[in-house]
């Protein structure tokens, strides 16, 4: 049943304001410009300790991701983080500064390569006035993959992040990395089984330190990695698979079994074979399929302390 109501009369906006809380605006003392406001952060005195890292994180902002596979250019959002330690004698430091830095490479068009990230963390360690600075990017990359028999196209993705710290005596280091999904056949189920094996979801996470002179815009190191880990697995994952792509891929996976241990030994030796790589870190879980558990496997190699 529908009911009359009488229409309201409104207070003003106002009033409302008022009703819920807002009052008068106080005396203003204290100056506005900024030349005559007192610059805490810059105070230098004995503060006890140096900081090792101080800045911001949880920083989402867009961002474009160059790649060698298509789609070549994306655009995409960040994640960062902004980081420089902090000298004994200085009180802080000025957050607004890290993401003033970033709007202005925003801009320009910040495409997230090495040479960017390199020029982006050298400027803040000047602009913030500290011996060293750091930048970490994480964001999701996209490639085209291909069905193997009928060559049907759909788009995968794996999570890749850079890190680049630049110290005014030590110069630079870059890291990169990714998570890359693949498939895995159990051996053990293979050889003991009359017919089939068990298979799982594998997760390959790569992190490699590489030699500060190399340059991804000759290189895409994104494919790098993840040709390391799919290439060296049972099989690749794929987002449109018919039925002739799917007898292929089920076939493959069958012959070519991998343990957890075998997985980061092969990727670890593709990355050993890559001369732009110094250090690596290779981690692989599989989410088993007749298991609640996961199996785990990892391995950190550096080849700058062979002799």
């Amino acid at each position: 049943m529908n009911e009359t109501q009488s229409k309201k009369s409104l207070p003003s906006k106002n009033e409302r304001h008022k009703l819920f809380g807002s009052v008068e605006p106080g005396p203003r003392t204290k100056p506005q410009e900024k030349s005559k406001m007192p610059d805490l952060q810059n105070t230098k005195k004995d503060f006890l300790f140096e900081l090792d890292a101080v800045g911001i994180s949880n920083v989402k902002h867009p961002i474009v991701v160059p790649s060698s596979i298509k789609p070549q250019n994306q655009t995409t959002i960040g994640h960062f983080y902004f980081a420089s330690s902090i000298s004994q004698e200085s009180k802080g430091t000025n957050m607004s500064r890290f993401t003033q830095q970033l709007q202005a490479y925003y801009k320009k068009g910040f495409k997230v390569n090495i040479p960017t990230m390199k020029e982006f963390t050298k400027e803040l360690q000047e602009r913030l006035k500290q011996k060293d600075a750091e930048l970490t990017v994480e964001f999701p990359w996209f490639f085209e993959r291909e069905a193997p028999y009928t060559t049907e196209a759909g788009m995968n993705h794996a999570d890749a992040w850079m890190k680049v710290m630049y110290h005014c005596e030590d110069g630079y280091d870059v890291k990169v990395g990714l998570n890359a999904k693949i498939t895995t056949l159990c051996p053990c189920s293979k050889e003991i089984s009359e017919y089939s094996a068990h298979n799982q979801r594998g997760n390959v996470m790569i992190e490699v330190t590489l030699d500060p002179s190399f340059n991804d815009e000759e290189i895409d190191w994104k494919a790098l990695l993840i040709e390391a880990a799919e290439s060296n697995a049972s099989a690749r994952i794929h987002p449109v698979l018919k039925r002739p792509d799917e007898k292929m891929v089920t076939e493959q996976a069958y012959e070519n079994p991998r343990f957890v241990e075998d997985m980061v030994r092969l990727v670890s030796s593709d990355l050993y074979e890559m001369d732009m790589v110094q250090k690596f870190h290779v981690k692989c879980i599989n989410e088993e399929s007749i298991h609640l558990h996961d199996a785990i496997a990892s391995i950190t190699y550096d080849k700058r302390k062979e002799q």
